[in-house]
C-alpha cells in the first residue's frame, strides 16, 4: 500500500486556486485551495482495483482517466495540501480492499409459504383496482 501511495504522490501534479468561504480579505488575495491531478492509468492498477477505484472516484474522475481532487476546507495552502493527499490515500486504500462476500439468507418452509401468501393477497388487491366492466 505504501508503495502505491508513493507512486501516486510522485505522479501527482498540484495547482493552487482561489478558494471560496472563510478567510476574509485573505481569500481574495491568496490561492489557498489545492487541486490534485493524477493520471490513474499511469499507476498501473490491477483491473479489479481499477474498477473499484473508478467507482469510488465517481465524478472526480475524468473521461481521460485523470482523478481531480480539490481541497478547500482550510485557510492555508499547506493544510489543504495535506487534506488532499490524505483523501487520495484513503481513496487508494479503499479501492484495494476486497468487498465482503454476501452470505445468502436461508428461508425456512413457513417463511416461504407466508411470503407467497402475502404476494397472493397483494396481487388480489391490485386486481381489484383494475377496470370495471359491466358485462
Amino acid at each position: 500500500m505504501a508503495d502505491l501511495l508513493d507512486r501516486a504522490l510522485a505522479l501527482v501534479s498540484e495547482s493552487f486556486i482561489a478558494a471560496a468561504g472563510p478567510g476574509g480579505q485573505n481569500v481574495n488575495k491568496v490561492a489557498t485551495a489545492v487541486q490534485l491531478r493524477l493520471d490513474v492509468y499511469a499507476l498501473r492498477l490491477e483491473p479489479e482495483v481499477f474498477h473499484r477505484f473508478k467507482q469510488l472516484a465517481g465524478s472526480r474522475m475524468t473521461a481521460k482517466g485523470e482523478l481531480v481532487l480539490t481541497a478547500r476546507r482550510f485557510r492555508t495552502q499547506e493544510a489543504n495540501r495535506t487534506d488532499a493527499r490524505k483523501r487520495l490515500a484513503e481513496l487508494l486504500d479503499e479501492a484495494q480492499k476486497l468487498p465482503e462476500k454476501r452470505a445468502k439468507s436461508r428461508l425456512n418452509r413457513v417463511g416461504k409459504t407466508e411470503r407467497l401468501a402475502s404476494k397472493k393477497r397483494r396481487g388480489a388487491v391490485k386486481v381489484g383496482r383494475g377496470k370495471v366492466s359491466f358485462d
